[in-house]
C-alpha cells in the first residue's frame, strides 16, 4: 500500500522476484482489459481518464478473478489493491472463499513533493494519460481520505510494515524485506 507514486509497482517487480511469488497490479490488470478494447477495459479508461478510480464493483470482479488463476497459489502480493474499506471487506471474502489469508501489508511512505515530483517525472517519460497535474493530485486527495486510514485497520490485525520509500530502488527492496522479516518471524 502507499500513494500513487511512492514506488509500490517497482517495489512488487522486485519482492515478486526475491520471494518468488506472483505480482499482481490493478494498474495492470486496468490496462491489459484497456488495450484490449474489453467492455471492462472502455468502463476503467473512461474513468482512469477523468482522474478517478475504477469503481468497487469493476476492481473487485478483476480482482476476484486474477486471485482464482493457478499462478498464485504458491503466493502473490497485490499493488494497488485494496484502495478503501470496502475493498478491504471484499478482499477479506475473496481471501476466505480461497482459504487463504494475509500474511503482511506493507506500507510504502514518501512526503507529497517527493510523489507529485515523481508522478510528473513518470508522465513525461511514458506519456500516461492518466498523471496529469490535475489527476495526480485528485488520486493523491482520495489516497489521503480514503485508502491511507485502512493501514490503520491492517496494523490493529499486526499485518502492517511501514517502509520508507525513499532512495535508491535497492535500498528500498533491502527495507522492505528486512521488516517483512521482522515481521513475518
Amino acid at each position: 500500500m502507499g500513494p500513487q507514486g511512492v514506488g509500490k509497482g517497482t517495489q512488487a517487480a522486485r519482492l515478486a522476484e526475491t520471494f518468488g511469488i506472483v505480482a499482481i497490479s490493478t494498474g495492470d490488470i486496468f490496462r491489459a482489459n484497456i488495450s484490449g478494447d474489453t467492455e471492462l477495459g472502455r468502463t476503467a479508461k473512461s474513468f482512469i481518464d477523468n482522474g478517478e478510480l475504477v469503481p468497487d464493483e469493476v476492481t473487485n470482479a478483476m480482482v476476484r478473478d486474477r486471485l482464482a488463476q493457478p499462478d498464485v497459489t504458491d503466493g502473490f502480493l497485490l499493488d494497488g489493491y485494496p484502495r478503501n474499506a470496502a475493498q478491504v471487506a471484499e478482499l477479506d471474502g475473496i481471501l476466505t472463499d480461497l482459504g487463504w489469508e494475509l500474511d503482511g501489508v506493507i506500507e510504502l511512505t514518501a512526503q507529497r513533493e517527493e510523489l507529485l515530483t515523481r508522478l510528473e517525472k513518470r508522465a513525461q517519460e511514458e506519456g500516461r494519460t492518466d498523471d496529469t497535474p490535475e489527476a495526480i493530485k485528485k488520486r493523491l486527495d482520495i489516497y489521503d481520505t480514503e485508502t491511507a486510514p485502512l493501514t490503520a485497520a491492517y496494523a490493529e490485525r499486526g499485518l502492517l510494515v511501514k517502509v520508507d520509500g525513499v532512495g535508491e530502488i535497492s535500498e528500498v527492496t533491502d527495507r522492505i524485506v528486512s521488516s517483512l522479516g521482522a515481521q513475518l518471524g
